[in-house]
């Protein structure tokens, strides 16, 4: 029996260890992530610093055979893992520009967080999944022509009682991380001046967005309508979604390329252009968005 108490009595000390080493994990992975950011940062630099020396000879995305297109392989429905395979509006998109311009494409999964800085440093192409066009990012990249209509929403649950923007006001509110999401938000500075600690809640992808708000530990959350909407219509988990009639805006979504990648920027806007008009881009898009 004192064997047993002994024993009992040390449990908690279990516990307490386990949670030292989930603490100590995660401060790991998100020292890895700074150091990623640092590292692309540097790499970045490194470039421009060796084409504003030595000239502009490093290949343009129109002298490439293949473009690398980085994406968020967690934003349904335009360009996700289903079942293992990359899927999607975008991805479809991108696959049926590529045959018309003759180029092949790759996709790379990239840190959201960092995708100019991807772009920048020559790990990517093009930066094309659901990308809004923003005045701060036209400052970093050269856009194609616009394709598609957004809006950058906010739900809740009918578990919070809140109707209206006003009401979100002391709760905390999510969005992900350098999204235009949070841009939107951001240039609110009353409203996000009157959210619990004075600023919204960062996560890396809107999926982890969506599950804070079902936990019942975000009140509210704002992300892009193509996502939220397809996002509610697959789920089957007994949380009851609730649009507020408020949003942050209407936003146009195009592809983000290099500054210098003109050439390339025309045939994409001229490939677009002839697939809207033999109909191939509404077959595609009716795939997605019935």
């Amino acid at each position: 029996m004192r064997w047993n108490h002994v024993s009992n009595s040390f449990r908690p000390l279990d516990k307490i260890r386990r949670m030292e080493a989930f603490f100590h994990q995660t401060l790991e992975i998100e020292e890895e992530k700074r150091m990623k950011r640092i590292a692309l940062t540097m790499l970045a630099l490194l470039c421009t610093l060796t084409l504003t020396a030595c000239g502009s000879d490093a290949a343009k995305g129109d002298d490439k055979e293949v473009l690398t297109i980085g994406i968020d392989d967690t934003f349904a429905p335009m360009g996700f893992k289903k079942d293992g395979k990359l899927v999607g509006f975008d991805v479809e998109l991108a696959e049926a520009v590529s045959k018309k311009i003759g180029k092949k494409v790759e996709f790379q999964n990239i840190d959201w967080d960092l995708k100019e800085t991807e772009l920048e440093s020559g790990n990517i192409d093009l930066i094309w999944n659901g990308y809004s066009i923003t005045e701060e990012r036209k400052k970093q990249v050269l856009f194609s022509d616009p394709y598609m209509e957004n809006r950058q929403i906010i739900i809740t649950t009918d578990k919070t009682g809140i109707k209206t923007k006003a009401d979100i006001k002391d709760k905390t509110l999510s969005v992900q991380k350098n999204s235009s999401a949070y841009d939107a938000v951001m240039k609110d500075k009353d409203f996000v001046a009157g959210l619990k600690d004075g600023k919204p809640t960062q996560f890396d992808t809107n999926n982890d967005c969506f599950m804070d708000l079902e936990s019942g530990r975000s009140d509210a959350i704002v992300v892009d309508e193509t996502l939220a909407r397809y996002y509610m219509k697959q789920q089957d988990n007994g949380v009851n979604y609730v649009v507020l009639d408020e949003n942050f805006g209407k936003e146009e979504y195009a592809i983000g390329m290099r500054k210098d990648d003109t050439e390339l920027c025309k045939h994409i806007n001229k490939a677009m252009q002839e697939l809207k008009d033999d109909g191939t881009f509404d077959n595609i898009k009716d795939t997605w968005f019935k």
